[in-house]
């Protein structure tokens, strides 16, 4: 049985947003399973949802076996959360912290002990586990959360954003964390993420949220493997659309996507399909100012079925995303 399936969830908050636009997925047990998306394309709305924070207006979803909205105690009992926001007590001690957690999910006082002393070892936090979290790093903090969520043994952990805010090397020790933790513990987890490396590096399967759908789901791996050849970028001067007219013709040329001001050309080879390239657009009159070679990435898979990358709906996100409503949501 799947550890985490969701059947066409939608929610539309008070202002008239549409959140969540149909969305389905399963998640296999023991498995890291990302959503992949920039911010305001409805992860954390689904995260929320299947954590019973809030309620979908429509669909259904079950978590370990139980349905989100009818058994949403027995779901609780069986989840971890870690969401974006640190939920530390910076005036605690880590260990104050940790033993705090275990009394509000009921871990049996003969165990608390030593399952406080374990993950406080397990995450690196022995030696400053009795000093108080106001003197923590970043990095310690997310540390201390993650630990808090694990602190019941649960069988489904949510990470919604865990590394948000983190310098690069601090997150690279978490995304370890992370890889450790699906080796040693029979544990399904759910992340979620808008960095395209983070998602490629961790997860075994991930779905790729836009606009409150999932547009396309898969390992990695083969999701970019259906990116068929090499992708050649080049900034130009003009009108996209003249270009990818242009290039749509010319032999080797599989595919050509407009960007904005830049045009993305998926070609057989890339070396060796680039002289000719320009060479077309400037028999056109066409101006390039740059141009960039790749192989497939998860940034061309994003574009390939979005029509936009994902650093531009990024972008439009930061500036346009609304602030959810706090609560449970409607009954």
């Amino acid at each position: 049985m799947d550890a985490i399936i969701t059947e066409n969830l939608t929610k539309t908050y008070s202002n008239g947003v549409k959140a969540l636009d149909g969305v389905s997925f399963a998640v296999r047990p023991g498995e890291i399973f990302g959503l992949l998306g920039p911010n305001g394309a409805g992860k954390s709305t689904t995260v929320r949802i299947l954590a019973t924070l809030t309620f979908a207006d429509g669909g259904t979803a079950r978590v370990a076996g139980h349905d989100v909205r009818t058994e949403s105690e027995a779901v609780r009992r069986r989840i971890g959360y870690v969401s974006q926001a640190s939920g530390v007590d910076k005036y605690q001690t880590g260990r104050e912290n940790l033993t705090l957690q275990g009394h509000l999910v009921r871990v049996p006082g003969r165990e608390q002990r030593s399952r406080v002393d374990e993950l406080l070892a397990w995450v690196g936090l022995t030696e400053a586990a009795d000093r108080t979290v106001k003197t923590y790093s970043g990095g310690m903090k997310r540390r201390l959360d993650l630990a808090m969520g694990l602190i019941h043994k649960p069988a489904v952990l949510f990470l919604d954003e865990p590394t948000t805010g983190l310098d690069p090397e601090t997150r690279a020790t978490l995304w370890q964390d992370l890889q450790r933790l699906r080796r040693e513990q029979d544990l399904t987890v759910l992340l979620t993420t808008h960095y395209l490396e983070e998602a490629d590096q961790l997860c075994d399967r991930l779905a790729i949220v836009d606009h409150g759908r999932v547009v396309v789901e898969g390992t990695p791996g083969a999701l970019k493997s259906e990116i068929r050849g090499d992708a050649v970028t080049l900034e130009v001067d003009t009108e996209t659309s003249l270009v990818a007219t242009t290039l749509r013709p010319l032999a080797g040329v599989l595919d050509v996507i407009p960007n904005g001001r830049s045009v993305v050309a998926r070609v057989a080879h890339g070396a060796t399909a680039i002289p000719s390239l320009i060479t077309a657009l400037e028999q056109q009159g066409v101006g390039v100012q740059s141009v960039s070679l790749s192989r497939p990435s998860l940034d061309d898979v994003y574009l390939h079925h979005t029509g936009h990358r994902f650093s531009a709906a990024a972008d439009s996100a930061a500036t346009s995303a609304p602030v959810p409503e706090t609560g449970r949501g409607r009954e």
